[in-house]
Parts: structure tokens; sequence; C-alpha cells
């Protein structure tokens, strides 16, 4: 994390304010004293503020999700007998690089980031600068030759608190999958309720055919706190830990 940071207050919402679903959860952010009302899902503006990302979901919402998704790959890793040395990441949706240097810390042999907004990659080398070998700005559902070479041919893919509300569709997810290499570990995390049977975002979907064609084998899944919700109540969400198999 950078060493200089901007004067950061952030208020967080009344409980009358906060009666809001979880894809429209705000805060008002004072940076050196001017005030931004500033949405959860604009991730644009919370990665252009150093630190603000950890102010708000790690430290007032107890954000878990990286810990917990590379946590259960670790075990599943060390069951199968599995150095994580020998991988090569693709970490989608890789953000500021939260999820990154958990998996630096689990020993992997390289990371590649990828998201499709500008600030992430900035946030990324300003804040955790050498945790990733190459970061791609890109859309996924909409990549050049250029961009799948740098992808690569990873055998593990991971993403992480980015499956369900349009941060990445599942397009986008079948693409990066499309990249990996056949073994390849997937790790990834989603909203407990997005795996209900009236569900209608298409990962429930997605996630089912894979399994069903014989593209996905699960392995392991770990039901958690994921982090709070703006209101105070726990969100659930599922950490997934498979292999990508020939369908």
């Amino acid at each position: 994390m950078t060493d200089t940071l901007p004067q950061l207050t952030v208020r967080f919402p009344s409980d009358e304010e906060a009666a809001a679903s979880q894809d429209t959860e705000w805060c008002e952010v004072h940076v050196d004293g001017e005030r931004h009302t500033i949405r959860f899902h604009d991730y644009h503006e919370i990665y252009a503020i150093p630190g603000l990302y950890e102010q708000i979901f790690h430290d007032h919402l107890q954000c878990a999700s990286p810990e917990v998704v590379v946590e259960l790959l670790g075990e599943q890793l060390a069951a199968a007998g599995v150095d994580p040395g020998a991988l090569d990441v693709l970490d989608v949706g890789a953000g500021n690089g939260l999820v990154g240097e958990q998996l630096a810390d689990l020993g992997v042999r390289s990371i590649v980031g990828v998201d499709i907004i500008e600030e992430a990659a900035a946030a990324a080398e300003r804040d955790r600068g050498s945790v990733y070998d190459d970061y791609v700005v890109c859309d996924l559902t909409a990549l050049d030759d250029g961009q799948r070479k740098r992808l690569g041919t990873p055998t593990l893919m991971s993403t992480v608190a980015a499956l369900g509300f349009d941060d990445i569709p599942p397009e986008a997810f079948s693409e990066a999958y499309g990249t990996a290499a056949e073994g390849a570990w997937i790790a990834f995390n989603i909203k407990a309720d997005f795996l209900e049977e009236d569900e209608e975002s298409g990962f429930r979907g997605l996630i089912r055919r894979l399994v069903r064609d014989g593209a996905l084998e699960i392995l392991a899944t770990r039901r958690y706190i994921h982090r709070l919700s703006i209101a105070g109540e726990p969100l659930e969400y599922v950490a997934v830990v498979g292999r990508k198999r020939s369908a």
C-alpha cells in the first residue's frame, strides 16, 4: 500500500438511509475536505482514492472473501499434493490487488490481473505494485489478439467478489474460463442468493451447465459471511474451488 494517503473521512448512511439493496449501497467521502457521494459499485471512483476501498469494505464492512476463497483453494491444493509454485494465475476482476496479494502469499508462480477499468490497474500498481506480472485492462467479451496473448493459458483462474451484479457478466466469465488450461484450478465466490432456484442473473445456469456438461468439476464449497451490508446485516456467499475439465 502506498505510504502517501489523502485525508479521508467516510460517513456511512444512518439506519433510515441504509434501506438499500446490495447493488445500491453508498457512502459519503470527504477527501482532503472535498465531499463525494459514492455508490459501492462505482469502482472507478473508489479505486481513484488511495485507501478508500480497504476502508469501506475491509475496515468497516469486514469483507473476508479474499482470505476465505484463497484459504479454501490452498486446502484443496494441499489435499491434491499440488505445489502452488507450479501455477500461473489469471485473476479476473482483479481490482486493486487484494486477491492477487493473497495468491502471492500462497506462493503461486505468476499472476496476471484483468479488469475492465483503467482505475483498477492504476490502483493495483499504486497499492501492490509487486503482485502482478502483468495487468490487462480489457473487455473480456471483446478481446483482441494481443490481449488474448497477454492473458496466456492459466493453470489457475480466480475471481472474487465480482460475480452477479454485472461487474463480470456470465459471458465475460465464460471467455476467461475458455483461456484456462484443461485441468486448471478454478476458484471463485458468489452470493448465495445467486445460486437459488429463482435467481435470474445467469450465473446459476452457467455453473450448472458447466458441471452438467463435465466442463467443471466442483471439489469444495464453503458458505461464509462475505461482509456486512451497510445496515450491518451479514451477506452470505459461497466459495467454490474446482477443476476445469474437457466437456
